[in-house]
């Protein structure tokens, strides 16, 4: 179904032929992928979107998680005016955020939708089970989980993380049927409600804001929690400065990211970081942005929660009671701590073999960069597939690491866009 919407150039369909007449398939509807469909559909491509809108912001964090990031890193991307968080919080009357304001998960969440409702119009919520290519090679085959089938003129993967989480080895054997709810040993990616914890002890492993956020969250909902971080110390983002001095600007430039001329460079210019070589873009992706806690945690968790630094998980093992008994090394030599539950705050690994979607035959063309499991891209951030394309943070070893941000959508989606345009107009 095509919809004009407001501030948006009509989709007429009508005006594509042959392959060109072909819906661009984007799968996943969160920030990505929406501000990849509100470009397309302002330049009237044909465009179906699949996926949950929002889906792993609702069900991938916890009740009561704030965003680590700034308002204004926190847009959505659409090429006409009135698609902010600031006009998202204008229309309902809700009071405007600053730095100093920690934007809960929920108002993103709503944000997102009302963009989706506002500049994107339909999202088909039936996840996409199969992408193939085409019997003629110059499309692709969709599958999705109801049985329906369609062809696609060209595929964009906005899937974020959904799927990438990480569990390290000694601790997913605590789960032999798999890690989750239920089980000894869960990801954070895998809750919305903490409170289950209640009056049980948990270990939460990990040192950056997802594993201190969860640590306060199970604290204030009466569980007896402990951190175990791997680095020395626990790093803490700095309170925000609303006006500084223009010499502190000009020596620590701000960004999406955070203040710095490393944080601002990449953040300008990531078609920049594309073009360096590949060891170095893989550098940058992993060490740029360590764990780190917000500036507006420190108070719920500094004195609060026990954290254990330079402390690392050496044995899981499940005692007779069902419970975990971990074998710790920490600065002082070894020790055992015996939970109810660990919680991996262990982050992601980008790997393509997690996209259970992307038939075999795509995934063995699909050029990787070195040493990752995630896609080379061009410049406009297709992949050796011709046709298809990847953002997000899939993309953040060729293009760096703002792609790991919502602040990346409006790079991405704008080139994505013009270069799907260009296809489509090239097929007529």
């Amino acid at each position: 179904m095509t919809q004009s919407l407001p501030d948006q150039l009509p989709a007429p369909e009508r005006a594509f032929t042959g392959r060109a007449g072909l819906p661009v398939v984007v799968v996943g509807a969160g920030p990505y992928g929406l501000s990849v469909a509100a470009h397309l559909r302002a330049a009237g491509v044909p465009v179906r979107v699949f996926g949950e809108v929002m889906g792993s912001w609702r069900h991938a964090m916890a009740t009561g998680m704030f965003l680590k990031s700034t308002p204004a890193a926190t847009d959505l991307s659409a090429p006409g005016p009135g698609a902010r968080l600031a006009d998202f919080r204008r229309l309902r009357g809700e009071p405007e955020l600053t730095e100093l304001t920690p934007i809960p998960c929920d108002v993103f969440v709503r944000y997102g939708q009302w963009f989706q409702e506002s500049h994107v119009g339909d999202v088909d919520p039936a996840r996409v089970v199969s992408l193939d290519r085409d019997g003629t090679g110059a499309g692709f085959a969709v599958r999705l989980a109801d049985g329906r089938e369609l062809t696609a003129g060209t595929a964009v993967v906005a899937t974020g993380l959904n799927g990438l989480a990480y569990i390290p080895g000694q601790l997913r054997r605590l789960a032999p049927e798999g890690p989750g709810l239920g089980a000894l040993v869960s990801h954070t990616s895998h809750h919305t409600d903490l409170s289950r914890y209640a009056g049980q002890r948990v270990a939460v492993v990990g040192g950056g804001q997802s594993a201190l956020e969860s640590a306060a969250l199970l604290h204030e909902s009466g569980a007896e929690v402990r951190v175990l971080v791997r680095e020395s110390r626990v790093r803490w983002g700095t309170t925000p400065v609303l006006s500084r001095p223009w010499t502190r600007r000009l020596a620590r430039p701000a960004s999406p990211l955070g203040t710095g001329l490393a944080l601002a460079a990449v953040c300008q210019a990531p078609y920049a970081v594309r073009r360096l070589p590949a060891s170095a873009r893989l550098l940058l992706f992993r060490r740029a942005l360590g764990p780190s806690g917000g500036w507006w945690l420190r108070d719920r968790v500094e004195g609060v929660v026990p954290v254990h630094t330079s402390c690392r998980v050496t044995r899981a093992e499940v005692t007779p009671r069902a419970t975990v008994r971990l074998h710790l090394t920490e600065p002082d030599g070894t020790s055992e701590l015996t939970v109810d539950h660990v919680l991996a705050a262990t982050g992601y690994r980008l790997d393509l073999d997690a996209l259970p979607f992307l038939s075999p035959g795509v995934r063995r063309a699909l050029v990787c960069v070195p040493g990752a499991r995630a896609p080379e891209l061009t410049g406009t951030f297709e992949s050796s597939v011709p046709g298809l394309y990847f953002t997000g943070s899939l993309a953040a070893p060729v293009f760096g690491p703002m792609m790991r941000f919502v602040a990346g959508t409006e790079f991405a989606a704008t080139r994505i866009a013009r270069d799907a345009l260009r296809r489509s107009h090239a097929a007529r």
